[in-house]
């Protein structure tokens, strides 16, 4: 059995000023997706999907495809639409911002039917947290409610060029994820001290070890079953609002909370980069460099 992964390209970088997921930073012009899905080739991954929307679709398959890949893995496709809503509800009026992270995910339900991994588009992994990654969700074939997650050392994943959200995750005795918060304006202080913002803007430290989420998860396919009914829940309290998201660490944490999934924290000693902000990309271009010059690429 071959995992599959998932690749959530719908979003459009709005701080980057762009369709950042299309940006050639590489030497000979790759996109952050073609190391991604190289990587997830070497590690055993059969099938990809991405998430992508509409609008862009025909540009988008026209670059990313299975030849694109030398036909070394599958390629579908998905959509992800303010529309696309479980049956009884609807857009409200006025409301253009996305339905978040999870709502993507659902859009791949018909397309998935092993466990797989999701990942962001615009995000370097590294080839480590894909093999990590890869042999675990080979061993959860046949199994509900035993998901992974790679954690990463919160310094290893900030910005120079502005503060960041990340989900910082509390791991208990055996391993597992017991709960993620959702910490927004990370960054360093003029003294070097990892801080984040609290709701009433109040600044509290962060320890540079500190394990973060990076989107990169693995589930079992009764995840989408059990997403969208908490979907429908969320809807019923909250689809009326104009900016609320129905993001990956809600769902995860009421599946953890209720007793129904466990989610196993794998370590990695691969390197989390990505292109968050414009002045990013420099450094970016830089590391695949570096990458290409040493032979892992």
């Amino acid at each position: 059995m071959k995992p599959t992964l998932l690749v959530l390209a719908a979003g459009m970088g709005s701080r980057y000023g762009g369709l950042k997921q299309m940006d050639g930073v590489g030497p000979n012009g790759e996109i952050i997706m073609d190391y991604s899905i190289n990587d997830a080739i070497r590690a055993g991954f059969g099938k990809v999907v991405f998430v992508i929307r509409h609008d862009f679709a025909e540009a988008f398959q026209q670059k990313i495809n299975a030849e694109h890949f030398g036909n070394r893995i599958q390629v579908e496709y998905v959509y992800q639409e303010l529309d696309k809503l479980p049956a009884g509800f609807k857009v409200p009026e006025g409301r253009e911002k996305p339905w978040g992270t999870n709502h993507a995910i659902l859009m791949a339900k018909d397309a998935i039917h092993e466990p797989f991994a999701i990942i962001n588009a615009d995000d370097f992994y590294g080839r480590d947290a894909f093999m990590v990654i890869g042999d675990y969700l080979r061993t959860l074939e046949n199994t509900k409610g035993q998901y992974c997650m790679v954690g990463y050392r919160l310094e290893n994943t900030l910005s120079e060029n502005g503060t960041v959200s990340r989900g910082v995750c509390n791991i208990d005795a055996n391993g597992n994820l017991a709960g993620m918060t959702e910490r927004t304006s990370i960054g360093r202080n003029a003294n070097g001290v990892i801080e984040y913002k609290d709701t009433d803007d109040s600044l509290h430290p962060l320890a540079p070890e500190t394990t973060v989420s990076m989107n990169l998860f693995g589930f079992t396919p009764d995840y989408f079953a059990e997403s969208e009914k908490l979907f429908v829940e969320w809807l019923k309290e909250r689809g009326n609002e104009m900016k609320s998201e129905y993001y990956i660490p809600y769902a995860v944490n009421t599946f953890i909370n209720s007793g129904y999934a466990t989610m196993k924290v794998l370590k990695t000693t691969a390197q989390w980069f990505g292109v968050t902000y414009k002045e990013d990309r420099p450094m970016v271009v830089d590391r695949l460099k570096k990458l290409h010059d040493q032979g892992v690429y």
